[in-house]
């Protein structure tokens, strides 16, 4: 198993293999989890240079889990340090 998982904009790709038979890509909003049914054989993409690399679907979604949390810690500094200069 192995999944490519990049962004553009408020999309994120994926493209992996199960059992090393192709799952095809799947595009989501950024927001959301993968599920095996978002993946398609249909659109053939190159995942870029800079996409990453994770072992399953697991561990795909726990990576977007873990940035959605970043980015609200990110958002709650900045408005306190917003709120602090006042």
């Amino acid at each position: 198993m192995g999944f490519y998982l990049w962004f553009e904009g408020d999309l994120a790709w994926a493209q992996g293999a199960y059992e090393y038979r192709p799952m095809g890509t799947a595009v989501i909003a950024a927001s959301d989890l993968f599920r095996r049914r978002d993946f398609s054989n249909r659109h053939a993409v190159r995942p870029p240079v800079r996409a990453r690399q994770y072992a399953s679907l697991g561990h795909l979604n726990a990576q977007l889990q873990e940035m959605r949390r970043e980015a609200r810690a990110a958002a709650r500094i900045k408005g306190a340090l917003r709120h602090a200069a006042r």
